[in-house]
């Protein structure tokens, strides 16, 4: 399975997706004007991978912020974590936030509490993303 990589703009995300590790990321801004049209191809992505899963699987989700239309698509991708640790297999999904950022902390919960997954949370200072 081929390796997806999409470069980030000022209104879209990095995306980088390799079944090869199993290491996804998904990270900067997520604000595009169709999210349907930007997400399609990771959706298939997913939809692909999740037939043939690596023994582990590494989400990182490190998002400054993103839109309503964005966030359908966040849980789509949570809800393929989810169908993967339903079936047995290892997980990890780690949500980076600022320090000072409780609404993005707050939005992890919220989507734990509504995958029923659990999620690693990392807080770093404001001029710390990595």
């Amino acid at each position: 399975m081929d390796r997806l990589e999409i470069e980030a703009t000022p209104k879209t995300p990095k995306i980088i997706l390799d079944a090869d590790d199993g290491t996804m990321l998904f990270e900067g801004r997520s604000n595009p004007e169709n999210a349907n049209d930007f997400f399609e191809p990771v959706i298939a992505w997913l939809n692909e991978y999740i037939k043939h899963p690596a023994e582990k699987t590494d989400l990182k989700l490190n998002l400054e912020l993103f839109n309503t239309s964005s966030s359908k698509y966040i849980m789509e991708v949570l809800k393929k974590i989810r169908f993967l640790a339903d079936n047995d297999h290892l997980f990890n999904v780690t949500w980076m936030y600022e320090d000072d950022d409780l609404e993005m902390l707050d939005t992890a919960e919220a989507y734990e509490m509504m995958t029923g997954l659990r999620f690693q949370k990392v807080s770093y200072p404001e001029s710390g993303r990595d």
